[in-house]
Order: C-alpha cells, then structure tokens, then sequence
C-alpha cells in the first residue's frame, strides 16, 4: 500500500474511533435504570397521526411504554426534547454503503476493498446520525461479502451504524447489469456483481453468499434501460407479441406513455422463483433492481419482497403487488441526483426525461393503491442525506402519513424486522428519532433530525 493510502486510512480510523467516543456508546444508555423521552408531540404510525404530548420509557434496549404518558419510575432519566415529534428510527430500504459520489462505475478498479470498506463504515455512521437505524445495504457493488465485517462491527458495537440487512455482491447475468461490458476484455476489468445464468447457478451462488453471511438477496432483473420519445405502444410487443399476449402487457389503460421506456429482463420467472424458494430456505428474502416490464411481472409472480426503482409497472402487475403485498422502492433520490448531476447537457436531458416519466407513473402507482416502501439509493450521492427521499414521495403524490407509514410498516416488512422496528410500542427495539414541528405539516422535518437512540443508546443529541 502506497504510503499516502497508509495515512488515510490511519486518519479514518481515528475519526470512527474519536466519533464513537463522542456520540456512541459512551453518551446516555440505558443499563439497568430507566430512559424516559419526552417531547411535545409522538407519531403513532399505525393511525398515521401525531399525538400530543409524547413519551416513550425505555429499559435497556427496548421499549416499555408509547404514548401521551408514561410511567417514570424512581431513578429514571428523563429527557425532555421540547418543541420536537417523538418517531421509530427511519428505515432506509435501499443503501448502498460500499459507494460513495463519483465512484459508481470504476471503484472495484481504483479502490481496494479496505479502502471501500473503511469508507462503507463512515457511510454507516452518517446515516446513523440522520436518523436512519435499519437498512437494507442493496449490494456492495464488487465489494464482495465485505458488508459482513461492517455488519457484525455495528451489531458488537466496535462501530456506530443502523442496523443492517445486507447482501453481499448483487446478481446478474453473464454481459448484463453490472457487468464490465464495456471494457477491453484482455484488460479482465472486473464487473460489480456475481453472475448466474440460469436456475442451477442462482441457486448456488445464493448458497455461496449465506455462506460469506448474506441476511438477503439482491437480483438485477432488468437493464440496459433506454428510451423512445414521444411513445412506442408496440415495445417490447413487436419483438415478442406471444410474450406480451400471455401477460397482458400490450395494452395499459389510459397510459399512452407506457412503452416509451423499454428495459430487457434478464431472468424468467421460473429463474427468480428459483432464487426465491432457496433464499427462503435460508431464512432470507429477495429484492430485484427492476426498472420495469416483463421483468416487473415476473419478478412479482416469483414472489419478491420487493420490487425497486419499479419505474415502468404494468396493470397486471400493479394488481399482482397488490394482491401480495410486495411493495415498490421508487428511490427518486438517485434519479434526481443524475439528472442534477449529469456530465453534459445531453445527458441531462436525458436524465431528466427518466425523471419525467418515472413520476408520471408513479402517479399512477399511487393511485392504483400499490405498496410502497421508501429506499434513496444512496451511495452514489451523499450518504446522511437521503431523508429528502420522503419529500419527493410527498411531492409526486403521497401525503406525509403514508409515506411514514411505507416507510415504517412496509419498510419492517421488507427487512424481515415487523414487530421489532417501526412502531413505538412496546417490546420493540427502542431505535428512536425525534424531528422538529409536526412531520405530517412539513416532512422536511425527517431531513432535520435532532435525536437519535438506537437499541436504547443515545448516538445523537
């Protein structure tokens, strides 16, 4: 290692240290007494409304008491939070830690996997810091099983981070999504997922991750994403009508934009069904990075537990989400991230004309009724900032309540967490935020967090 990669790493090592000594362990925990958090409002998610005044009374690590009042047993500390709204810590269903601006597409080739993983742990605790205390770490991006050490590091408390559902690599196809496709082969650039190409090898490679300690598994179902302004109603009818014929896809009523957005899928339904019934064997689910149709109607007919971006979803999908309960991630963060952020006029309008078209059906989603779970995408901008995925979602047509509660209740689901994160009741994990004013008048409160308790342990205040 270079002698400048020797002090970076020396230099973040003692900032995790210095951190963890400020904020972690060493700040308000409860051991054997009593935490009472009292603030003048609480959010009580599963009536989607706020109730006045709020408190919460935590022993150890989990909650005893919700509500307008608590008990305040003799010798416990009370800490008052004033003008603030008491939440469940905010779940982030779709991370990425191991990447960080700028280092999308060439980090397996100019980071090594300690750099990136050093990197992943300050990622960790920013988001920790912003209120986030579950997420689903949705593939390190050639990173391999590393988010395990980063996992196992935040549940023994060697390092501050949510809690994690992780995934290892994602899993593509041979020369598909994030595969380094577009590369001299003789140069043997790794690409950023581990590849199967049919049943047997999903199977096997799902098998291979447990093993490194996945706790899910991520799929790419479709890519590369392009489109046909001004629509194509026939795409990808034309090329594969029997196709379309059986799953009812050539027609979506009253959406004449549908098909000016084409993504190939890259597994069959039999593939992904597969992967899902051995993820299930293991105690695990699956999540596809999943743009759109067939791919989404596959994905939801092999019984995913989530279907995320979702930004082209057909009728017969919407129902079959419906009917299953599988939410979508829409992750609009990312979206506007590029479009902001893109390396030319031309690619700008073409980021932004992504943009347009995914919020015109999400639109629809929304009023379809299909669940929703929030997830930014975060990696690739700023981690400790993707709360303004929620004001997006309020923005393109949710109200605030539903939003918290997709966030909350579909969000536990996702992570396999429902009954221990989500809700302030008792028995839960005490994992508490809290936000100034009222989230449900102005949810750019969620992007100001003030207060954060995880298992019990104030980590900000």
């Amino acid at each position: 290692m270079k002698r400048y990669e020797w002090m970076v790493v020396a230099a973040v090592a003692g900032a995790c240290s210095v951190a963890i000594g400020q904020e972690g362990p060493a700040a308000t925990k409860s051991q054997g007494h009593a935490i009472v958090l009292h603030a003048a409002r609480l959010f009580d998610v599963e009536a989607g409304k706020i109730v006045t005044p709020g408190e919460v009374l935590v022993e150890g690590e989990r909650i005893v008491a919700a509500g307008t009042s608590v008990e305040h047993p003799a010798g416990a500390d009370v800490i008052d939070l004033g003008d603030m709204t008491l939440m469940p810590g905010l779940i982030d269903a779709h991370v990425h830690l191991f990447l960080h601006p700028g280092a999308e597409d060439l980090q397996t080739v100019e980071e090594s996997v300690p750099q990136r993983t050093i990197l992943a742990e300050l990622a960790a605790k920013a988001d920790l810091m912003a209120g986030f205390t579950a997420e689903r770490d949705m593939g390190t991006e050639g990173a391999g099983s590393a988010d395990t050490a980063v996992m196992r590091a935040i549940d023994a408390g060697l390092i501050p981070g949510p809690r994690l559902r992780i995934s290892g690599n994602a899993i593509s196809i041979l020369g598909g999504h994030e595969d380094a496709v577009h590369y001299n082969p003789a140069a043997h650039v790794p690409g950023n997922a581990d590849y199967a190409n049919d049943a047997e090898q999903i199977v096997e490679t799902i098998r291979e991750q447990h093993k490194e300690g996945s706790t899910f598994v991520k799929i790419y179902e479709t890519g590369t994403d392009s489109e046909a302004p001004g629509g194509v109603n026939a795409v990808p009818c034309e090329e594969d009508a029997a196709l379309c014929a059986q799953n009812h896809l050539s027609a979506q009523a009253g959406d004449a934009e549908f098909w000016a957005f084409h993504t190939p899928y890259q597994y069959t339904e039999a593939q992904l069904k597969a992967g899902v019934e051995e993820a299930a064997r293991l105690g695990m689910n699956v999540g596809v990075h999943d743009q759109g149709e067939p791919g989404a109607l596959f994905a939801a007919e092999a019984g995913v537990a989530s279907i995320d971006h979702a930004t082209q979803l057909s009728d017969a999908t919407m129902q079959l989400m419906k009917e299953k309960h599988i939410p979508a991630v829409p992750t609009f963060t990312i979206f506007e991230y590029f479009a902001n952020h893109a390396e030319s006029p031309a690619a700008a309008a073409r980021e932004h004309a992504m943009l347009d078209y995914k919020i015109h059906e999400f639109k629809r989603q929304v009023a379809v009724g299909v669940p929703m779970a929030v997830g930014s995408d975060v990696g690739p901008f700023p981690h400790g900032t993707q709360a303004r995925e929620f004001e997006l979602m309020v923005q393109y047509g949710m109200t605030p309540a539903a939003v918290l509660q997709a966030d909350y209740l579909n969000g536990a689901q996702i992570l396999r967490w429902q009954g221990q994160v989500g809700e302030l009741k008792a028995g839960y994990y005490a994992d508490v935020v809290a936000v100034p004013g009222n989230p449900l008048e102005d949810i750019t409160a969620v992007e100001r967090v003030g207060f954060v308790m995880k298992g019990g342990v104030v980590v900000k205040k």
